[in-house]
């Protein structure tokens, strides 16, 4: 009988564990599963890293976009796509991003974290694009399920911190620029964002306000005038431009709070609905703003825009 007992225990334990794999599979998905374009195998490992009390990535070798769900009773039918910061080097993927996400299905909001190749990799081929058409195919994934994932395909947003702002501010501005060399039906779908959200962003590639760091990242340290002004996403703003929702303050001293106050500029000159909240202070790297600071209310602004917003 105790023989029994415990093989039925044991086999409990396999039934739970085979389960909670099939839920991790079903909640981290790739981005490319038909195989990922334009890269190359090398020895490269990805690194994860919890000494600086987050979450750290380097060296992306499968990019995914992790899905968080609101309760069904409490969606709202807005989907968001999170971009992570780190420089183009990493990605602080639990601060800037799986934090973000939870806050956000609290107001209601799907929230899809993305865990984007990093253009200092080895296998990247096109190591300038590639973050980008990460980006373009995660805002076409969430629209190709939006039906199974209870959002709205018209109601799907970016949002981006530090560099990952950068790159959410990239598809805003690039969001049609060929990326792919062998397109899929997926890729066929719209990349535009309907709206995108900005907090303390790498803008400009100008070496007057760039994050020098996020710039040699991205571009290289003696990158062409070309590159320099195709990345400086504040000269690439139209009237297609997304609805856009701006979070600064006057101290950073990482990303120079010029980078926003340039792209609210070109929002505002091209006729784009914009909101902008500059801090006194706050710093760089906030994030929810919960560890104090006048700061910590620009979550709450953030949700009163998303409640009025007019696409």
């Amino acid at each position: 009988m105790k023989a029994l007992c415990s093989y039925i225990v044991i086999i409990s334990i396999q039934v739970l564990l085979i389960h909670n794999i099939c839920l991790g599979q079903e909640r981290i998905i790739p981005l490319w599963p038909e195989g990922i374009i334009d890269n190359t195998v090398t020895k490269e490992a990805e690194t994860h890293d919890r000494s600086r009390d987050i979450l750290w990535i380097t060296q992306v070798q499968e990019p995914t976009l992790e899905i968080f769900l609101p309760v069904k009773k409490n969606a709202n039918g807005k989907a968001i796509v999170i971009c992570p910061g780190g420089g183009y080097a990493g990605l602080a993927y639990d601060w800037e991003g799986t934090a973000i996400a939870k806050w956000l299905n609290s107001i209601g909001v799907a929230a899809f974290v993305l865990k984007y190749r990093l253009p200092i990799a080895d296998t990247n081929e096109s190591s300038t694009i590639v973050p980008l058409t990460d980006a373009q195919r995660a805002i076409r994934l969430v629209r190709h399920h939006a039906e199974t994932w209870n959002v709205s395909a018209d109601q799907v947003g970016i949002m981006g911190f530090s560099a990952g702002g950068h790159l959410a501010s990239t598809l805003a501005t690039h969001y049609d620029e060929a990326t792919v060399s062998k397109p899929t039906d997926i890729d066929t779908i719209s990349a535009r964002p309907d709206f995108a959200m900005l907090v303390y962003p790498v803008i400009s590639m100008q070496a007057a306000y760039t994050h020098m760091g996020s710039r040699n990242n991205l571009i290289g340290t003696q990158p062409s005038e070309h590159l320099i002004n195709h990345y400086s996403n504040e000269l690439q703003v139209t009237d297609q431009t997304p609805p856009t929702f701006l979070v600064h303050s006057t101290d950073d001293k990482s990303v120079p709070v010029k980078n926003s106050l340039l792209f609210y500029e070109a929002l505002e000159k091209s006729g784009v609905p914009a909101e902008m909240h500059i801090y006194p202070q706050g710093g760089h790297g906030f994030s929810l703003g919960i560890r104090g600071g006048h700061e910590q209310t620009w979550i709450h602004r953030m949700k009163e825009w998303l409640d009025n917003l007019m696409y």
